[in-house]
Order: C-alpha cells, then sequence, then structure tokens
C-alpha cells in the first residue's frame, strides 16, 4: 500500500478549487449511454440482438500505488474481457504523488481512484472535497506494529519507554496511542519518532524498536524475503475500528452523471474478484507477467505471500466491494475521538454500493 503523507489541507485545498470549475478535468474520451426509459419491457430488452451491447465508453482507474498482488483482479477483469462483457473499457494508471488518486478522483480529472478510507473521511468532513466511495476493496487495516521477536514486546503496553518509528503519518500516532491506552498502558510514555519512510531500515538496524505504518502483507514479507523475522500487533485487537484499507471514490458530479457506466465498472471488477478468488495462482501469474519491471518490479514470493493474505481480508458475504454503514460511521467516530477530523460527518454521505 502507498505510505502517503496526510497533506490534504493543502493539496485537498486545491482540489475544492477544481472542483468549483464544474470538474473540466473530466476525460473527454469518457462516454455514458444513457438507460433506455422508453417503457420497453424486460422481455423485450432480453431479445434484443447481442451485438446492441451498451458501450458505456472509458473508466480512468488511478491505483493507490505500483501494481502489485491487491490489484491482481483488475488485471484479471480487463484481460479475460469483464469489462468488455459490462461495456467499458478501463485504463488503469499508476500516481505520480501519493495523493493523486484522491485529489485527481475529487476534481473529476479522473473516473475512480483507489485510496484508504480515512483519508477519504478527513478530505470530505474538514475539507468539502466531493467525493463518495464506490466500493471497500480491503476491508479491514493491513497496518501493523511491527517488530523483532527479542524486542521485548508482546502487548502495547510494553511500547511504554521504547521508540516507534512511523511515517510522519498522522493516523499511525492515533493508533499507537489508541493501542496503549486500551491495553492499560500511558501513550505519553511512548516515544513516536518520524522516521519517513525508511520504515524497514529503520527496524533492522534497531534504530527504532518497533514501527507502525508497515503493512502486513508488504514489509512483513519483503522483511521475511531478507532474512527478517517479525512479530506485529494488529491495532483492531486494541480499540482501533477495522477500518477500510482500500477503497474506490469518485466525484460526486460523475456518480450522479455516470452512475450506469460506474455500476457496469463494477460489475466487472466483481467478475474479477471473483475469479481471482478461485483462481489465485493463474491471477497472479497474469499480474507478474505484466509488471513493469523497469520501475515497478516485484518479488514473486512477496507477492505470492501477499495475496494469500489478501484473499482472506477482501471477502465480504454481502460480495466483494460491498460496504457498510457500520462500518462507515465506527471510523468516523473513532477519528472525531482521535482529534483526526473536526467535524462530524454522516457515514451515508460517503459511500453507495452500486451492486447489489
Amino acid at each position: 500500500m502507498m505510505k502517503k503523507k496526510w497533506m490534504l489541507s493543502l493539496v485537498l485545498a486545491m482540489t475544492v478549487v477544481l472542483s468549483a470549475c464544474g470538474n473540466n478535468g473530466t476525460n473527454s474520451s469518457a462516454t455514458s449511454t444513457p438507460s433506455n426509459n422508453s417503457g420497453s419491457s424486460q422481455t423485450e430488452e432480453a431479445a434484443a440482438p447481442a451485438d446492441e451491447k451498451k458501450d458505456y465508453g472509458t473508466v480512468d482507474l488511478m491505483l493507490d500505488w505500483y501494481p502489485n498482488a491487491v490489484h491482481s483482479y483488475l488485471y484479471v477483469a480487463q484481460e479475460k474481457g469483464f469489462f468488455e462483457e459490462e461495456g467499458v473499457k478501463v485504463n488503469i494508471q499508476t500516481p505520480v504523488n501519493a495523493t493523486d488518486p484522491i485529489n485527481l478522483a475529487a476534481s473529476g480529472a479522473i473516473t475512480v481512484g483507489i485510496t484508504y478510507q480515512p483519508d477519504v473521511v478527513t478530505a470530505k468532513a474538514d475539507q468539502g472535497a466531493p467525493l463518495v466511495s464506490i466500493a471497500s476493496i480491503v476491508r479491514s487495516p493491513l497496518n501493523r506494529v511491527v517488530y523483532l521477536p527479542d524486542a521485548g514486546i508482546n502487548s502495547p503496553k510494553d511500547l511504554e519507554g521504547k521508540t516507534i518509528g512511523y511515517p510522519g503519518i498522522p493516523l499511525n500516532e492515533s493508533i499507537i496511542k489508541t493501542m496503549v491506552t486500551n491495553d492499560g498502558g500511558d501513550p505519553s510514555k511512548v516515544n513516536i519518532l518520524d522516521i519517513g519512510f525508511t520504515l524497514s531500515t529503520s527496524l533492522v538496524t534497531k534504530n527504532v524498536d518497533a514501527i507502525v505504518g508497515a503493512y502486513i502483507n508488504h514489509e512483513v514479507p519483503s522483511l521475511k524475503h531478507e532474512g527478517y523475522d517479525t512479530n506485529n500487533l494488529n491495532p483492531t485487537d486494541y480499540g482501533v475500528p477495522s477500518y477500510y484499507e482500500l477503497v474506490m471514490v469518485t466525484n460526486e458530479e460523475t456518480l450522479s452523471k455516470d452512475e450506469e457506466k460506474l455500476a457496469a465498472f463494477m460489475r466487472g471488477v466483481v467478475k474479477g474478484y471473483n475469479y481471482m478468488e478461485a483462481n489465485p495462482e493463474e491471477s497472479l501469474n497474469l499480474l507478474l507477467s505484466m509488471q513493469d519491471e523497469a520501475n515497478f518490479p516485484l518479488v514473486e514470493e512477496v507477492e505470492v505471500e501477499s495475496l494469500d493474505i489478501l484473499l482472506d481480508l477482501m471477502k465480504s458475504d454481502e460480495g466483494f466491494g460491498f460496504q457498510n454503514e457500520a462500518d462507515w460511521q465506527s471510523t468516523i467516530d473513532w477519528m472525531v475521538n482521535a482529534g483526526l477530523v473536526q467535524n462530524e460527518i454522516a457515514a451515508t454521505d460517503l459511500f453507495v454500493n452500486l451492486v447489489e
């Protein structure tokens, strides 16, 4: 997952300005064919020739980071023709900056961006960004407190008197404070040190006792691949809500104008996920065969373990992508109580389920 700086106050201010200008950044090649409201019966529609399949145009989709195991289902949907079956063409892009997916989606410059649920809450509650989530991807945090086995840590209370490295993102500070408090400790006795994105290096050189902001499907298997065994603590075991790690977001106006196209896109997404779940090895091999080795090289061993971890965390009894109001509300409540957002917001203002 991308380790993003929470510079939303500055960057999203520009986003709101762009949005106010009428979302002129929307991809001009993305066209939408409206649904048939002429009163034809379902039988008549079912009898229509197959070659009259709707063409909804292009969805410009920006990933949260470089392509990796968590995106396998998207490449499956593209290569297996699932998007084409639903009448959409998907242009998959990688971001230049960490905040590009959320900011460009908010401004309408892209159709859909993959980003982080807590960032969506902050952007909409405090910045007024015109965002709405259309799908959950990973349904619980991947973020862990990671430490070496000899660190003398067994629970969050043991972090007292120790130095915890983090990538300068306020969410991670709140995670530590919540975990230590819920374990009966005093968070003021924990030294939380901004080490940027040198998380793994700082841990193995013992410049810090533990790190937070490290992901169980990336840093943990990457360190293992490099010969370092680690232990970790799950924030959701110590008072942090099980927030969605990744979600798909779009602009409110884009949703209003192109809801049918977005619903068709999501049907293709679900087909891709279902295929990936049934055929994980084939799906990952497809991703690996398409990797950009010059810019975004993947380590097969790491990605195999990553996908194995992710499959359990992407499942939903209601179907892939389903979002629950209670999950959004618990995240909002925790963020407000932790001081991560200043304004209350209704959970129902933040998401919509497009696929039944």
